[in-house]
């Protein structure tokens, strides 16, 4: 009898555990599934940034988290992330206003990214990835005093970016040097 109980109560927690082991299965498959639809429906998009533009010669300063560069970075040299986002600015040859009408071709040519602001000397464009649908907010200045075009590129929400917004400008400038 006392067999039989022990065989009966084994059963009952093998069936415990296989309805756990069903329940943690779903919830294995569900969350990354309704996770990646939050994502395609816009839920990673984060909220534009009001405070982009030029300000006294700058670009906005480097992100507080690691998730942006900016060929600006020296000109906060106290910013905890100055060092990590520093990236050179974007060199040209010939005229400035030129070289951002190339930098606009650019931009347009890129998949998933979109000009927002095209003005002479300036551009601010968003790039959104393909799977999580993050957007992240780029910046180009002409500095005519320093013959160079400054950038930004920073992600809107996050605390890291895998190399993103460093390997994007990289690719933008080998394009711009490009013949």
């Amino acid at each position: 009898r006392r067999c039989a109980e022990r065989i009966r109560g084994a059963g009952g927690m093998s069936s415990r555990l296989r309805k756990t082991a069903m329940t943690l299965l779903a919830a294995a498959i569900l969350l990354p599934a309704l996770v990646l639809l939050a994502a395609q429906l816009g839920a990673f998009k984060g909220t534009p940034p009001s405070d982009l533009g030029i300000r006294n010669g700058r670009l906005k300063p480097p992100s507080s988290t690691p998730n942006s560069v900016t060929s600006q970075a020296s000109l906060y040299p106290d910013h905890p992330q100055a060092k990590r986002a520093a990236i050179a600015p974007l060199a040209f040859k010939g005229d400035g206003q030129a070289a951002m009408k190339k930098l606009a071709s650019i931009l347009r040519g890129m998949e998933r990214t979109e000009i927002i602001t095209e003005q002479p000397g300036y551009l601010y464009a968003q790039c959104t990835t393909r799977l999580m649908r993050f957007t992240d907010d780029v910046e180009f200045w002409l500095d005519e005093s320093a013959g160079v075009i400054q950038v930004r590129s920073a992600s809107r929400i996050g605390h890291g970016d895998r190399g993103v917004n460093r390997a994007r400008v990289e690719a933008i400038r080998h394009q711009l040097m490009a013949p």
